[in-house]
């Protein structure tokens, strides 16, 4: 328990200056030049025992790409990885020990669970392969069901997934992530799946493991409410980069670029059962502009220079930085890093 204890706050996994192109062709012109789509640009953050962070974003904004940079399952055009302190090389391949460090839990449990096998298979498989005693493999795989609350475990694992709900099959799936023990836990979109009765159980599973095993979570989302509720820090993401960032819940309770308020304008008002849609006039097609700022053409404050030239990041509060030519006067050069900051503690604003 004292060196969980240790570990706590520590940086379990940092990404720098992470960034990701795909290239294509445009459609039916066989002969045409490479089209360079940037899926993420210049990501940097740090997942560290104990803390949430939350990457928020519409679909299309690069959030499962880094995600599954992050795990390892895409390579980075450039940027790097560090995992407990060591160095990762970028075109490295994925192998087991680092598997068994960092585990992905994706968004659709009825589709990343093999359905023609037991959830006793999805489980025994994992420890197999990560060098568990056969002898144990299924007592283990019993204290995993525990740890994510399907109890009594020998109820499931006979189980074919169909006969499971969706909420008790993602809980499957964070349990087989979980099986091999690893430090980091990144959720892609864990509950957009799920029915929102059952979204909270998940949620509330994810902070009791990052608050009574210290994982550092990853949490991936376009709901910034759900965000805001889980995370100790929030990374806003349009069109692969990061727009705004901050500890705690100040970047939701005091947005500051344009298009984190809009995300938030269009959260319906549970007060007003007449809001069911987006109260933004700018919430159309996801735009983006191939010069400049990428969300000049949905930002209602858009000048001549957001056409032209790209925001820096500006610090706008204490460890809160937007990247929007309206913070100017407080200008910061980069991007700068996220420090690590302990739960519970006030957030300044």
């Amino acid at each position: 328990m004292s060196e969980v204890q240790v570990e706590r706050d520590a940086v379990q996994l940092r990404a720098s200056h992470l960034s990701r192109d795909f290239t294509s062709r445009v459609p039916g012109r066989l002969f045409s030049a490479k089209r360079v789509t940037h899926a993420v640009e210049d990501v940097s953050l740090d997942l560290a025992a104990g803390r949430v962070v939350a990457v928020v974003g519409e679909s299309g904004s690069g959030k499962s790409v880094l995600a599954r940079m992050l795990a390892r399952i895409v390579t980075p055009t450039s940027g790097g990885l560090e995992l407990r302190g060591t160095p990762i090389p970028a075109k490295a391949k994925r192998d087991l020990a680092y598997a068994s460090m960092v585990q992905l839990v994706l968004q659709d449990p009825f589709a990343s669970i093999n359905p023609v096998h037991r959830i006793r298979h999805s489980l025994e498989r994992p420890l197999l392969i990560h060098g568990a005693e056969r002898a144990r493999v299924a007592e283990l795989a019993k204290a995993v069901l525990a740890r994510v609350s399907l109890d009594p475990s020998d109820r499931f694992l006979d189980r074919y997934p169909h006969e499971l709900s969706g909420g008790q099959l993602q809980r499957v799936s964070i349990a087989r992530a979980l099986c091999v023990q690893p430090k980091v836990l990144l959720a892609d979109e864990p509950i957009s799946m799920l029915d929102v009765s059952v979204r909270l159980g998940i949620l509330n599973l994810l902070k009791g493991l990052c608050d009574d095993e210290h994982l550092a979570v990853l949490y991936i989302t376009h709901d910034i409410a759900s965000a805001r509720y889980l995370a100790d820090e929030t990374i806003v993401m349009y069109a692969g980069q990061v727009v705004e960032q901050s500890h705690g819940t100040a970047l939701v309770d005091e947005p500051t670029h344009p298009y984190t308020q809009l995300l938030i304008a269009s959260v319906p008002d549970p007060s007003d059962p007449t809001t069911i849609a987006p109260r933004s006039p700018s919430a159309g097609t996801f735009a983006t502009a191939s010069v400049g700022c990428r969300f000049a053409p949905r930002c209602p404050h858009a000048t001549a220079r957001c056409a032209a030239e790209s925001p820096p990041a500006f610090e706008v509060g204490p460890s809160h930085l937007s990247r929007c030519w309206l913070h100017e006067g407080n200008r910061v050069a980069t991007l700068v890093a996220p420090t690590t900051r302990r739960k519970g503690e006030p957030t300044t604003t």
